[in-house]
């Protein structure tokens, strides 16, 4: 496998032809609580993975996007629903895998399981690492750790620091952090004033990337666990 990415055999069998939609941005690809009875394989597009919270505030938990896969939580659970919505974020195209046949073919064949389960854990250590710079560093942690996850899954160097291509508006900013808008605008004014980023036309670059890490107290993940997908 290369990293944490899907394996070669897992693309060749989640990539089916047969079953292939496209989708509108805004489009629900399932929503939390709904019967799950399959998982979608991004082929194009970005898909936001998110879940609202009792008090009616919305988490951003992952952002995916091409050949990432979304819905992996039903696998071998009876009777499943899904955990989270799942939102496309542009037009996309996904293929619709359906989870009793994927299912099967992981349960017939020994290597698939076993590159299945290497997948399913690094996910697993990915929410971990997300939840205990949640936990342990409060509302500074979680947009902290967002911003650097945020710069290694969709960051390019640039002369004085390294430019997220994706704009985002603080208030999805505040979703990832599961907090309130008026929270992160504060934060982010605290660290343009320290020089630590930089806005410009929602693009934030990160000017002081070492100033993040060590605010959370970053423990140097692979680059594959510290990503936003």
């Amino acid at each position: 496998m290369n990293g944490f990415s899907l394996s070669k055999r897992l693309h060749a069998i989640l990539d089916n032809k047969q079953q292939i939609k496209h989708m509108e941005k805004g489009c629900f690809l399932f929503q939390e609580s709904t019967p799950a009875s399959d998982l979608y394989y991004i082929l194009k597009g970005k898909v936001e993975l998110s879940k609202v919270v009792p008090d009616g505030r919305e988490l951003t938990i992952r952002i995916c996007s091409e050949n990432d896969l979304v819905g992996e939580t039903v696998l071998f659970s009876p009777n499943p629903k899904y955990m989270v919505n799942a939102k496309m974020l542009e037009d996309g195209t996904v293929a619709v895998i359906s989870k009793e046949a994927l299912e099967g073919k992981i349960a017939s064949d020994s290597h698939l399981a076993v590159e299945m389960m290497t997948w399913l854990s690094a996910q697993n250590r990915k929410n971990q690492a997300k939840f205990r710079d949640m936990l342990l560093h409060g509302k500074k942690g979680a947009l902290y750790s967002t911003l650097i996850r945020l710069s290694n899954s969709h960051g390019t160097e640039v002369e004085d620091g390294k430019v997220i291509n994706l704009p985002f508006t603080n208030q999805e900013l505040a979703n990832f952090c599961g907090t309130s808008r008026e929270v992160v605008n504060r934060m982010l004014a605290q660290l343009r004033k320290n020089n630590v980023i930089s806005i410009k036309k929602g693009r934030i670059t990160i000017l002081d990337l070492d100033y993040l890490k060590q605010e959370i107290d970053c423990e140097n993940c692979p680059i594959e666990i510290c990503t936003i997908d």
